[in-house]
């Protein structure tokens, strides 16, 4: 049995233990999931979901067993931002192939449909809660992605590999370091 943390656990925190999913199901519907026990679209409701929550929930598959939104690993994220309350999803996200080293092993925030989130102000909270640490950060309302964590400054360096400014080296230099596994070789 290993003791090291898990990936997820590493970048966002151990699950805690005083915040628990109760009637929320927005994981069911909005992710993409793609395993051996469960395969589904996003977007789709899961067929084992009904109008009170899981209907397999005692034998629901392993990935559904472990895995957690951000809202359950983060403490600094707001009580309020639990997914079916705030209208945001927040997740590690893991690309197969992604467009930078940057995009390899991020958080991805999405806007749900409907969601008031920019409006009331939880995305700027929730936003704040998770940018200061060094795991990339994107914001999707569903048409478009956006960078959020590092500033552009920043990521354009990471990206790019060109020598940074007296002022930047040092952030850079971190940003590169980690995420040197998903800088493309020569």
């Amino acid at each position: 049995m290993t003791t090291e943390p898990d990936l997820e656990t590493d970048l966002l925190g151990p699950v805690l233990a005083d915040r628990a999913c109760g009637d929320c199901t927005v994981c069911c519907t909005v992710l993409h999931v793609d395993t051996p026990a469960l395969k589904k679209p996003a977007g789709v409701a899961c067929v084992h979901l009904t109008a009170h929550g899981c209907g397999i929930h005692a034998v629901r598959p392993v990935i559904c067993r472990t895995w957690f939104c951000a809202w359950r690993r983060v403490a600094t994220m707001p009580d309020a931002a639990r997914p079916d309350r705030s209208g945001l999803l927040v997740s590690l996200n893991f690309e197969r192939q992604p467009r930078n080293c940057l995009e390899g092993v991020s958080v991805n925030v999405r806007l749900l449909p409907g969601s008031d989130a920019i409006a009331s102000g939880m995305a700027a909270a929730v936003l704040d809660a998770l940018c200061d640490r060094l795991v990339p950060v994107w914001f999707s309302d569903g048409s478009e992605k956006m960078l959020m964590h590092p500033a552009n400054d920043v990521a354009d360096l990471v990206i790019s590999g060109d020598p940074a400014p007296a002022h930047l080296r040092e952030e850079v230099a971190a940003w590169r370091e980690r995420y040197r596994a998903f800088v493309p070789g020569p």
